[in-house]
């Protein structure tokens, strides 16, 4: 698995769907870090690994959501810093 950054537009619409998954406001986080692996998380050959933030959730536990997810936030500060 390589991780990629995101387009602004990919941002927006994996918060949309984290949005939709999240029953209250205390799994909001960690949907939100299931749909933005969902996009950035692809194969050497340039696939995505996981289909949605569902599947993300589905295959993974809460503990390499949120390693994954801070691994790709340090990745996109280095490539954009403010």
């Amino acid at each position: 698995m390589e991780l990629r950054l995101l387009s602004a537009l990919e941002v927006l619409e994996a918060r949309r769907e984290a949005a939709q998954l999240a029953e209250s406001q205390g799994e909001r986080a960690l949907c939100s870090n299931a749909c933005l692996l969902a996009r950035a998380l692809e194969t050497q050959e340039g696939e995505p690994v996981f289909s949605s933030g569902q599947a993300v959730l589905s295959g993974l536990r809460v503990e390499e959501i949120s390693a994954l997810a801070r691994t790709w936030s340090q990745f996109n500060r280095e490539e954009n810093p403010p």
